[in-house]
């Protein structure tokens, strides 16, 4: 069980973005969240979109840093990955 979390690569607002997650549960997720102080409404359906500021930060609080490409593949593995074609019927 893992809390991971990519380089941040995704730019928007100015900054760059990277994405938490967890290989095990959204309730391990959200509570890594709330006790790092990532708000609820960096939330998406199965990450949290986090600025590159916090990736140094939340690393040194357990998060395991991980390529993009290895994080949606253990996204997929857990099985918490929610799919363009699920998004669209939210």
């Amino acid at each position: 069980m893992a809390i991971l979390i990519d380089t941040p690569m995704w730019p928007n607002h100015g900054t760059l973005w990277s994405h938490l997650i967890s290989d095990t549960s959204l309730t391990e997720l959200h509570d890594f969240a709330r006790a790092h102080d990532v708000p609820p409404r960096a939330f998406d359906l199965d990450h949290y979109d986090v600025p590159q500021r916090r990736h140094d930060e939340l690393v040194a609080d357990g998060a395991t840093p991980v390529t993009g490409h290895e994080l949606v593949i253990r996204l997929r593995a857990s099985g918490l990955r929610i799919t363009a074609a699920q998004r669209r019927r939210r």
